[in-house]
């Protein structure tokens, strides 16, 4: 109900109330001002026929007694006046002359003798209002003449009632007619002001409106509406400052709106809440800022990778989807996620892109791939035969100007709208995401320079450093045995000395090729310094391990390194052999083992492999 209504309603009911209190309140008092004045009129008349009747018997006309009582009738409103003697009076005298006048006293009239009191009493005869007095007629030592001059009875003894009857229809019909005659003046100043009331009211009621649609409208994102000013009051000022609250809410939230669209490059949908709008991209700006915190102490790309997917599952709730990372050295993709399960394999594109990554559309052309949109734009894209009826949206993630990641997003046909409605927020994470997935790129690149050695690209000494503790953690975990190799090349020095550092380089770049040859993928080589190095065959124990270092010295013995100047170079390597925890339990302990067999091969001639006994330390001796 509106405040109009509320105020017209209440202002009506106040009136009505007013002129209904007033008139039963002048109905009251009217009746009891009508019987306040009956009751005099007819004590007054009571008195007048006491005073008669004393008169009366004194003079000795009590037999006129009844013409006098007629002519009370004459009076106007004087319905009738009965005189009924007490039994007193009738024992001293009789029933008398006015025997014919007098009749038997009804109940009143007796308790008025029995009591000595009057009663008054409201009739009502054939409609009209009748008023009724009946007064006890006391005998009195008073006055001259008195009531005992005559009669023979105590003082205060009723000598008899008198009855009045009056018509007060009179009284009733004048305050009735008064009783009007003020409701209507009620009346009509109460609809002057409920009328002035409205006048009062409408402009508030029309502005308070006005006042609530421009609100409603301002929730849903609309700040256009204008609040008329339909007074110079307070009420018109609110007007005037509503008006001017909203023109600055509206330009302010619109420039906010249009500033953070731009930001996270989303384009506004037509009748959309911009205020909700407006949060909402708020709120994805300040949760992706917390994602990039998060990442930028992650460790890996792995770790970012497992953060993304997240969010991927858990913010945008997608549950089908592929990340890949881009090798652009090999030229080839690796699935890092599909679908939330890490390291799996390739689900929703050929295969191919793989292998040679540019089959894939996305990291070839480093645009955004809408599947959706356009079907079948991507040839690489196909779906299992137990998912039917798939698109995707495949987005690069740049890093360096090249395409670092690719996320491809899968949908159906009831979520590719809410898919397409996300990815303006997607972009969002995907943005902050590529300078950290970039810098931990570079940082393992370059960490990954640190560990490996720039001319023969084995790993260095520094590797074994870092990689010791995972390397015996399994070792330990399977009760597996470590076979330590430590290989010199036999006169080393006369190649530098003899033919410069250039020749020396090329001996140790072919002998590093016939090492990483003679051994599995899973042992490692290591160029632990100068022309020495290391090598861990892992779940390998002594015994195979100098068989494995036997096939190496054959090797390299047979190997011929030919020089720019066209001489050939045939050179000879001592390998010395332990195993951990055989000959250790300490593995640096083991690998000064296997050193110590080395220098053995070499005390013995070189061109040999020597398996490291407990004889052959010397604890006081320097090695």
């Amino acid at each position: 109900m509106s405040i109009n209504k509320k105020a017209t309603l209440f202002t009506v009911g106040l009136a009505a109330t007013l002129v209904v209190t007033l008139a039963l309140i002048s109905l009251y008092f009217f009746r009891q001002y009508s019987i306040t004045f009956a009751t005099e009129q007819v004590r007054t008349s009571a008195e007048i026929v006491r005073l008669n009747l004393t008169e009366s018997m004194i003079n000795g006309t009590i037999d006129k007694r009844d013409s006098f009582l007629r002519r009370l009738n004459d009076i106007a409103g004087f319905q009738s006046a009965h005189v009924v003697p007490s039994p007193a009076l009738v024992k001293q005298f009789g029933e008398g002359p006015a025997k014919d006048r007098s009749t038997q006293a009804d109940e009143i009239e007796r308790q008025v003798m029995a009591t000595a009191r009057p009663v008054y009493t409201l009739l009502d005869k054939n409609g009209e209002t009748l008023f009724r007095g009946t007064i006890p007629y006391i005998a009195s030592a008073r006055g001259t003449p008195n009531c005992l001059q005559c009669h023979q009875v105590a003082e205060g003894t009723v000598l008899g009632t008198v009855s009045i009857v009056l018509s007060i229809e009179q009284l009733k019909r004048q305050a009735l007619l008064t009783v009007g005659m003020v409701v209507l003046v009620v009346v009509f100043f109460s609809i002057i002001m409920v009328i002035t009331t409205r006048r009062l009211i409408v402009p508030i009621s029309a502005t308070a409106g006005d006042v609530e649609r421009a609100v409603q409208l301002a929730l849903n994102g609309n700040f256009t509406s204008h609040v008329e000013k339909r007074t110079k009051d307070e009420i018109g000022q609110i007007a005037s400052d509503l008006n001017r609250l909203l023109g600055v809410l509206g330009e302010g939230l619109g420039r906010i709106a249009e500033s953070v669209s731009k930001l996270i490059n989303r384009k506004p949908i037509p009748g959309e809440n911009q205020i909700n709008a407006t949060i909402e991209m708020v709120e994805i700006l300040t949760r992706a800022a917390h994602f990039k915190q998060a990442i930028e102490e992650d460790e890996t790309r792995d770790e970012i990778h497992k953060r993304l997917a997240h969010v991927l599952e858990h913010e945008f709730f997608i549950s089908e989807y592929s990340l890949y990372e881009v090798i652009p050295a090999r030229n080839q993709m690796n699935p890092v996620i599909v679908d939330g399960i890490r390291d799996a394999s390739c689900r929703w594109c050929n295969p191919e892109i793989l292998v040679r990554s540019e089959t894939c559309r996305a990291r070839r052309t480093g645009h955004f791939v809408d599947g959706v949109g356009s079907p079948g734009i991507c040839y690489a894209f196909q779906p299992p035969p137990d998912a039917p009826g798939r698109q995707h949206i495949c987005i690069p993630i740049m890093q360096s100007g090249s395409v670092g990641n690719v996320l491809q997003i899968v949908t159906g046909e009831t979520s590719s709208a809410l898919h397409g409605m996300m990815l303006p927020f997607i972009n969002v994470y995907l943005r902050e995401a590529a300078p950290v997935l970039e810098s931990k790129r570079l940082m393992e690149t370059l960490r990954e320079s640190n560990l490996r050695d720039p001319m023969t690209g084995l790993n260095n000494r520094r590797f074994v450093e870092e990689y010791v503790d995972t390397l015996l953690a399994s070792t330990q975990r399977h009760k597996a045995h470590l076979a330590i190799l430590m290989l010199d090349l036999d006169y080393f020095k006369m190649v530098n000395d003899n033919y410069g550092h250039d020749a020396g380089d090329a001996v140790l770049k072919a002998l590093a090729k016939t090492l990483r040859l003679a051994v599995r993928a899973s042992d490692l080589v290591i160029r632990y310094g100068g022309e020495e190095f290391l090598i861990i065959l892992p779940e390998t124990d002594a015994e195979v391990g100098a068989q494995v270092a036997e096939n190496i010295r054959a090797e390299v013995e047979k190997l011929k390194v030919p020089l720019t100047n066209g001489t050939v170079l045939q050179k000879t390597i001592s390998i010395g052999v332990a195993d951990f925890p055989e000959d250790s339990v300490t593995f640096w302990q083991a690998v000064k083992f296997a050193d110590v067999a080395l220098y053995r091969a070499k005390d013995e001639g070189r061109n040999r492999v020597v398996r490291f006994t407990s004889d052959m330390w010397d604890d006081k001796k320097e090695y």
